[in-house]
């Protein structure tokens, strides 16, 4: 009997399987196991990267809010340490036989913060020196504590005054920012910047005057001291300066945005807090001597 016609030699398990042979059906079968197994891959790996928690700044090497956030905190935390070292150094040399702070810490820190101020803003568009900045709050930190030490000397309880307010003009405009109700604009920012080079050659002036002793000795502070009518002239002014610090935060804020949104280079983040800070330190200041005008007279 021929092999082929032996039901047992028909069976598939002995049949010859040559190679490269596959029999159609097998074939379908393998490239529909390969495909399916290839979108499992596929699922698996986009549900990976879902999963997968979002590049850092430092993983991208771009400017972050997130990451700026962080760095304006690590600069006010600086500032908060050399503030408490302006404050006792302010009040140390109070005693019975001297009744009277020094001023160093306020002096020193101004003019330390003022000249690295103009070199981190006049440097930072070509290079990024996040040390000068480290020692910028430093110098802020000895002032705000010099003067904040001074100021609470002679009216008790005026810092926690001023810091409330403070918190309370940042936080209310970053939620108006952060909601959309404000923004920057081209024809705001340029009154902005009018207004802001009359505040400073009025400060200028106010400063001449008082050093070169032609205002009264009792006007505290020179021209702000002055009266029109029953209002302090300080208050109407630091009315305004409020407003304007508070618009320079949108400024700051934006830029932190849209460096953000545009890709800048994470060490700029740097430059976003600084900007802050400096607003923010201003912005305190300018409150601390309206609490003061305004308490001197009653």
């Amino acid at each position: 009997m021929a092999a082929s016609g032996n039901f047992a030699f028909n069976n598939p398990v002995f049949q010859e399987q040559r190679p490269g042979l596959t029999p159609p059906a097998a074939q379908t079968n393998y490239a529909a196991a390969s495909h399916q197994a290839a979108d499992v891959a596929s699922n698996a790996q986009l549900e990976g990267m879902y999963a997968a928690p979002t590049a850092s700044s430092a993983a991208t090497g771009r400017m972050t809010v997130e990451d700026t956030v962080l760095k304006t905190l690590m600069l006010f935390g600086i500032l908060l340490v050399t503030a408490v070292v302006g404050w006792v150094w302010t009040l140390a040399p109070v005693s019975v036989e001297n009744p009277v702070p020094t001023m160093m810490p306020w002096i020193i820190g101004a003019m330390g913060g003022f000249v690295l101020a103009l070199v981190i803003s006049f440097t930072s568009r070509k290079k990024v020196r996040p040390a000068l900045i480290f020692a910028y709050a430093a110098f802020e930190g000895l002032f705000v504590g010099g003067i904040s030490a001074f100021f609470e000397f002679i009216w008790p309880g005026i810092v926690m005054q001023a810091t409330l307010a403070t918190v309370a003009v940042v936080g209310t405009t970053l939620a108006l920012f952060a909601s959309g109700k404000i923004r920057a604009s081209a024809k705001a920012t340029k009154i902005f910047m009018i207004a802001m080079v009359g505040y400073m050659v009025f400060s200028l002036l106010n400063l001449v005057l008082m050093w070169t002793n032609v205002l009264p000795q009792d006007m505290m502070f020179g021209l702000h001291s002055a009266k029109i009518g029953p209002f302090p002239v300080g208050l109407v002014i630091g009315v305004l300066v409020v407003i304007m610090a508070a618009y320079s935060l949108v400024l700051d804020f934006d830029l932190v945005q849209q460096g953000a949104r545009n890709g800048a280079p994470r060490q700029f983040g740097w430059v976003g807090a600084f900007g802050i800070m400096v607003t923010v330190v201003w912005l305190y200041v300018e409150i601390l001597r309206m609490i003061a005008i305004l308490r001197g007279n009653n």
